[in-house]
């Protein structure tokens, strides 16, 4: 194994699940200052007002966003992504002609530099780009979605806007530095530190950062470390702007996956990196407010490209299904594959759905959209994956062979293997499905903590819980009754939209139907309701199912309005769509009750302990020996350096 360099980190200290959960709560958004139409769907408030109209793009954007879209669309004709998937990297002169575009400045203001395109064109960028290399859209929205961009636009000093996104916008990659060793999902075992100077003048930041996605070629750095309390400094986890060559920071590691092979990410660590007091964006103890505040548009990525392999997807499904012909017939007029066909049609219509109705709302900037682009970068993460999955399935042994291998022996270059090995990421990246739950529950019951939270406080002593119940009989006086009956009883309600006006009709029903199961939970468990996963989990994915049935009937009727030749298609596609969402959430709404979950827990639990080892007899563990199952620290064999820049860089003349 091999030896392990010295460390001025201290060690990890032990966190209880209380502090984490603090952390945690106190850097989301307290407030609900503007309405949320996800919101109302946990809530039993389904108001299609807030979506429906479905916005439209500012006039400005719309030549500003087309132009780019035609200039990106001829760049990606150029891009050999045979040579991508070959070599593990993008080439140098894609990074050179992206930046010469303007691509890495799609989402930063026409003053700063950008091109403006706001969040609906960007998204629309990806998709084009995820139809074509999924590893070129994680290094633009690494940039822009969690980079340093978004974070300076939300939170940053006018004099930080204009010195670092000009930069950002001609190619200046930037790269978002979290994630440790030992801290995934849980930011209160963060150890980097930022050390305030004597005269506080600047911050010494010391730590590791893994998994840092653009870290090998950034040129800026969005860095989060703990700046320890004093009577000068009020501490916490804060974000500073730091420049890559900084003495002290090192790229030990190029990471390698099972698939964006393109990427680069990397092991990188900070020692005695001095940064100015003036990179400091917001105030100290805000960076994790501010990352968690940039997700609620950023996470918004992830869909496009899920949406972008979708379409793809369905257009090699469709040309291959007819093309292979097995027993007399095209596969695709088999039912078993048809099946799959329609699946695949059906959900990226949707996933395209709930991408564009999401930018759009974030562009209006009139929505909440917390909830809205959570359940997007789950739902479309879980959905894509699924897609990519089919496809393999109806190219057969076609579908696991790679690209370069079909096309060695003379047959078209399908790298459908390859989209699902790309696809998997989306899981996991910007908060995996299982946490991304668990924030989403935690934002769907908001209203019933604020309301009743002293009362479920399994923490509190039975004095206050009783007064909290008297506070909290008003809320549920008035919020109770209105989830009895509501638009959806109504057989005319929503009539506007056709053949899909049932489908809106379900969806409000099912919205007070869920309403209902939650406040269900809620009154059985009290605070035990927080760790029924398996409960929240499901309460989220109805959610979820919900808002893109609505999502897609609203894009149905505009595309029937904007264009009524692709009317009728829209509406099959919808409402075929409509249909099997529902098929899910019936089984969703019935799981609630009537599940495992119990089982499941007591025999997971009997494992952990040791009591079915014998079960593992028979295998041999090649990881045996390889190494600790995590270390904080560096290799001493590390590379020394292994960062690199791809694009001149922009502070030179």
């Amino acid at each position: 194994m091999s030896a392990i360099r010295d460390s001025a980190i201290p060690p990890v200290e032990h966190v209880d699940e209380q502090q984490s959960r603090a952390v945690a709560e106190a850097a989301r958004e307290q407030e609900w200052r503007k309405p949320s139409f996800a919101k109302g769907l946990y809530l039993g408030q389904f108001d299609l007002s807030l979506i429906h109209p479905h916005p439209r793009p500012q006039p400005d954007r719309v030549e500003r966003g087309e132009k780019f879209l035609a200039d990106l669309e001829s760049l990606l004709r150029e891009v050999d992504v045979a040579r991508i998937e070959r070599e593990s990297r993008i080439p140098d002169e894609t990074f050179q002609a992206l930046a010469e575009i303007g691509a890495f400045g799609m989402k930063i203001p026409i003053e700063y530099g950008g091109l403006g395109l706001g969040q609906h064109y960007y998204n629309r960028a990806l998709v084009m780009i995820g139809s074509v290399n999924a590893s070129i859209g994680a290094l633009l929205s690494a940039h822009q979605s969690v980079g340093l961009p978004e974070p300076l636009v939300l939170a940053g000093t006018e004099a930080q806007k204009r010195q670092y996104l000009p930069r950002c916008a001609t190619g200046a990659i930037s790269a978002f530095l979290l994630t440790e060793p030992e801290v995934g999902s849980d930011p209160a075992r963060l150890r980097a530190t930022a050390v305030p100077s004597e005269d506080g003048s600047e911050y010494v930041l010391d730590g590791t950062k893994l998994w840092t996605t653009n870290g090998v070629v950034a040129e800026l750095l969005v860095v989060m470390a703990r700046v320890p309390k004093s009577d000068e400094h009020r501490g916490g986890i804060s974000a500073f702007i730091v420049e890559a060559d900084a003495p002290g920071i090192t790229v030990h590691r190029r990471n390698a996956f099972m698939g964006l092979h393109g990427i680069e990410n990397g092991l990188t660590s900070l020692r005695n990196v001095r940064v100015p007091r003036d990179n400091l964006i917001g105030r100290e103890g805000e960076g994790l407010k501010i990352a968690l505040t940039t997700l609620n548009a950023g996470r918004l990525a992830i869909p496009a490209i899920c949406a972008g392999t979708g379409k793809w997807s369905l257009k090699i499904a469709r040309e291959w299904s007819r093309a292979r012909v097995q027993w007399g017939r095209p596969v695709g007029e088999h039912a078993a594959v048809a099946h799959k066909v329609a699946f695949i049609a059906a959900t990226t219509f949707a996933l395209e759905a709930v991408v564009d109705l999401s930018g759009m709302l974030a562009d209006e900037g009139r929505k909440d959209i917390r909830i809205e682009a959570a359940l997007a970068k789950m739902w479309a993460s879980e959905m894509g994956w699924r897609i990519a999955d089919e496809l393999v399935q109806i190219r057969g042994g076609r579908g696991f062979e790679t690209a370069a291998s079909l096309a060695a022996r003379g047959e078209r270059a399908v790298g459908a293997e390859q989209v699902l090995r790309d696809m998997r990421i989306n899981r996991i990246f910007e908060g995996s499905t299982e946490i991304m739950r668990l924030l989403i529950a935690r934002e769907a019951v908001d209203a019933h903590l604020k309301a009743a939270g002293d009362l479920i406080d399994p923490h509190l002593d039975i004095a206050r819980r009783l007064k909290a119940a008297a506070s909290a009989s008003g809320f549920y006086a008035r919020w109770l009754p209105q989830l009895v009956a509501g638009k959806g009883d109504l057989p005319t309600s929503f009539d506007q939209f056709g053949a899909l006006a049932p489908h809106l009709r379900y969806v409000e029903r099912t919205s007070r139907k869920l309403a209902r199961e939650t406040f269900y939970g809620m009154a059985r468990w009290q605070g035990g309701l927080e760790r029924k996963q398996g409960f929240l989990a499901r309460v989220v994915d109805v959610g979820a199912e919900l808002f893109a049935v609505s999502a897609s009937c609203v894009r149905a009727a505009m595309i029937a309005a904007d264009t009524p030749e692709h009317g009728k298609s829209a509406y099959q596609l919808a409402d075929t769509f409509a249909k099997q969402s529902r098929d899910r959430v019936e089984r969703l709404l019935d799981a609630l009750w009537h599940n495992t979950d119990a089982a499941d827990e007591r025999l997971a639990a009997l494992v952990l302990d040791g009591r079915y080892t014998w079960l593992e007899d028979g295998i041999l563990d090649p990881s045996e020996g390889t190494g600790p199952w995590i270390t904080e620290e560096v290799p001493a064999d590390a590379a020394d350096n292994v960062a690199r820049r791809v694009i001149r860089p922009t502070t030179e003349p």
